[in-house]
């Protein structure tokens, strides 16, 4: 009931489906081949302007390619990238706070130490590093995301094992003999997980901004794959002559953010009583 009376996250919510839906059935929703070069209809401006086409709603780019077909093409490299480096980040920086918090000691001082050591690598540069040796590919930008993104799950995760281990719950859990592993597992998850999915929210918009910003600067999948970043640094030359080739996956990048955001913050805020009355 909360969720239907806000109508950002509604509207947040409408652009996330509409665009997960666009990236899984991109080919039957493309009008065009979004990587054929027709280099007799290059720079085609949108069909609402005067020389436009229907054929090409959004108009093409240098390469006579469709940009609403880069568009919705693009959309599957942002989300992937950002679903999955969230993910990795998550389950990595998840398992090693839980296991630092509960255990203590020096397993807790190694990790925050390995934390400080990571935040002091800029996420371009270790993209720059990682391209430089491995090469451009979705698994290097994966990884590369994902590395640069566990240390905040981790220090959530440990924060939070640290306040529940000194619960009673896990405190009877531990004088019936359950293991370790069992105690984190059944009593500490459960418990890190709902701060997390706020935390998660957020750093999917992040993570799409990222692989935005390494495909700008020529790291991320090589062409003629559609990126939205990478559409952004073909545009930036033709700002005058090509207005259209930056603005529409400027706006695709802004929008979907923007939707993520929205419902990022209505889920903090229903989780706000949550959180503060404690759930052990």
């Amino acid at each position: 009931m909360r969720f239907r009376r806000d109508l950002p996250a509604l509207i947040g919510l409408g652009i996330i489906a509409l665009t997960l839906v666009a990236a899984a059935f991109a080919p039957a929703l493309s009008p065009g081949d979004p990587v054929k070069n027709r280099l007799f209809e290059r720079l085609t401006p949108p069909m609402w302007a005067q020389g436009g086409s229907a054929h090409h709603p959004l108009g093409t780019d240098t390469l006579g390619r469709d940009v609403l077909s880069r568009l919705v093409h693009g959309a599957r490299v942002s989300l992937l990238v950002g679903l999955a480096a969230v993910l990795v980040a998550g389950v990595v920086g998840v398992g090693l706070g839980l296991v630092a918090g509960y255990r203590g000691g020096w397993a807790d001082d190694l990790l925050m130490r390995v934390g400080d050591v990571q935040l002091a690598f800029p996420v371009l540069l270790l993209g720059v590093a990682v391209t430089a040796v491995l090469g451009a590919s979705l698994t290097n930008m994966i990884l590369v995301l994902g590395a640069s993104g566990w240390v905040t799950y981790a220090r959530i995760a440990r924060g939070e094992a640290l306040s529940l281990k000194e619960r009673d719950f896990v405190a009877a859990a531990r004088a019936l003999g359950a293991p370790a592993g069992h105690v984190v597992r059944r009593h500490l998850l459960p418990n890190v997980l709902p701060p997390l999915m706020v935390v998660t929210t957020f750093s999917v918009a992040r993570t799409i901004i990222a692989e935005a910003s390494l495909s700008f600067l020529g790291l991320g999948l090589p062409p003629p794959t559609p990126s939205w970043g990478a559409m952004l640094d073909e545009g930036r030359n033709y700002i005058t002559t090509g207005w259209w080739l930056a603005l529409f996956p400027g706006l695709a990048i802004l929008v979907l953010v923007l939707a993520i955001n929205l419902c990022g913050d209505w889920l903090r805020d229903a989780l706000d009583p949550r959180l503060e009355k404690g759930i052990g």
